[in-house]
């Protein structure tokens, strides 16, 4: 049995100040705690942060001057998340993530991770901000939580729900300081895919931006001028 207690006031939700400006409070990271079937808040996260990046090639043709053509992106690199807690006895870093550490078992290493796991993340939206066009947000996008009775309802807010698929840790460090007592975990994850869990994804995929309405032909609502069919620098023959 494990003995990470989702139970334990470490795990439960605390409140927030409400603000239109996204704050940390309302961050949520989940994950498959060892023993748990289900995503649970990590709990003590200090810190919880992303970085993608990707080189964009230049495209450029000879006698055509110091100009260029287009600019091709290339292979986007892999996500790395930056998840750094304190450090728990009964809940370590590897514990949280799903692998048994400590004192659930053997893991103790990067080394001693055979299996990937995701990362659940649900920036919730303030009072403020899922009211603020009169309407809130689409359904797909919510999160039911609390206890079912007359005089303590169901909660429901309104969250920015993002998945991090088939995770590995990258990294792992914790230092015992003389002049500190709390000890900080540090472990940086590479990703091997980003979802929303609603959306249908492929090569149609609205981003927005498009210069036609792949559905039927009509003119997109923004895009680049060197897209566009009025532009003087349109491709017309692709």
């Amino acid at each position: 049995m494990a003995n990470v207690s989702t139970s334990n006031f470490i795990y439960r939700y605390g409140t927030a100040p409400n603000t239109r400006a996204a704050v940390s409070q309302k961050n949520k990271v989940l994950g498959y705690t060892v023993g748990v079937k289900g995503f649970q808040i990590l709990g003590a996260v200090s810190e919880f942060g992303f970085d993608e990046s990707r080189t964009i090639d230049p495209v450029r043709g000879i006698g055509f001057g110091d100009m260029i053509a287009e600019l091709v992106p290339n292979v986007t690199d892999p996500m790395t998340l930056t998840l750094n807690k304190t450090l728990l006895y009964a809940a370590n870093m590897f514990q949280i993530l799903g692998y048994k550490g400590g004192v659930d078992g053997l893991a103790r290493s990067l080394r001693h991770h055979r299996w990937p796991f995701d990362i659940k993340q649900e920036l919730v939206f303030s009072e403020l901000a899922s009211k603020f066009d009169g309407t809130g947000f689409a359904q797909e996008a919510s999160v039911t939580t609390g206890p079912t009775s007359k005089d303590n309802p169901i909660v429901t807010p309104y969250a920015l729900i993002t998945f991090y698929e088939g995770c590995w840790m990258n990294s792992y460090s914790a230092t015992f300081a003389s002049d500190s007592a709390i000890v900080a975990e540090n472990s940086s994850v590479t990703v091997t895919d980003i979802i929303d869990g609603v959306s249908q994804y492929g090569e149609f995929i609205d981003t927005g931006l498009a210069p036609i309405i792949s559905d039927n032909g009509s003119a997109g609502s923004g895009y680049s001028l060197r897209f566009a069919s009025s532009s003087n620098v349109a491709t017309t023959n692709l």
